[in-house]
């Protein structure tokens, strides 16, 4: 894809997927924008060696954006980073396409290993704002990462994860569209723990009010049994 080409492809990108564009121009002010471009150079700098030019560039890109993009990753087509600040992509990190990124986001390492150590995202993924990927695994294709998610294991193929660390709460076999979005309506497993245990709670209280009425009565029963035949003609 010439240059020209790749710009045009950014701004429909964008434009897609963030309803506050309200003109192309807009788009060259956003940070997703102005950090592709550069990490596209920096990649094709990486890959033929020149790896003190590629991080001049990333991290020049990095001061400007808020958005840390280490110019060893791979990254696909329509990557979108939706405001950006705090984004981080390791150098492994592996990035299908269509993916989304929300600002506060880590696509990190577990540690000073070799090889392989950042996360692999698959099509069409998702991941809510200061959600953290740490580690060498895959999230599946049309998976979603719940907001302030720590994602340690890998996911499969249409989940949704939530939590720390991160615990899927969805999983189905249909495929989330491009412009499913949505990340506020999301299962929330820590709530839905609390109001069971509070359901369980409110039933353990009921027996134990039950149990105490019975032992009243069998208490009152027993007073009335022990007296005398005089207390009974006096009653």
């Amino acid at each position: 894809m010439g240059f020209i080409n790749y710009v045009k492809e950014e701004i429909r990108v964008i434009q897609e997927r963030d309803p506050a564009i309200k003109s192309p121009i807009e788009v060259i002010l956003y940070p997703t924008f102005r950090v592709m471009l550069s990490y596209r150079r920096a990649h094709r700098l990486y890959e033929k060696g020149h790896f003190f030019r590629a991080r001049r560039i990333s991290q020049k890109a990095a001061r400007k954006t808020g958005i840390e993009i280490h110019p060893g990753a791979q990254i696909g087509k329509g990557l979108f980073i939706d405001h950006g600040s705090g984004v981080i992509i390791g150098e492994t990190a592996i990035i299908g396409d269509n993916v989304t990124l929300y600002q506060g986001v880590t696509l990190g390492g577990t540690g000073k290993e070799t090889g392989k150590r950042h996360p692999t995202l698959c099509d069409n993924v998702m991941v809510s704002a200061g959600a953290k990927i740490i580690g060498s695994f895959t999230i599946g294709e049309n998976s979603k990462i719940g907001a302030g998610s720590v994602v340690l294991e890998e996911v499969p193929p249409n989940c949704t994860v939530v939590g720390v660390p991160g615990r899927i709460v969805k999983r189905n076999n249909q495929k989330v569209p491009r412009s499913d979005m949505d990340q506020i309506h999301l299962p929330d497993p820590v709530k839905e723990d609390i109001l069971s245990l509070q359901r369980e709670n409110s039933a353990l209280c009921n027996k134990l009010i039950d149990l105490e009425n019975q032992i009243k009565e069998l208490k009152q029963n027993e007073n009335l049994q022990e007296r005398t035949p005089k207390e009974h003609e006096a009653l």
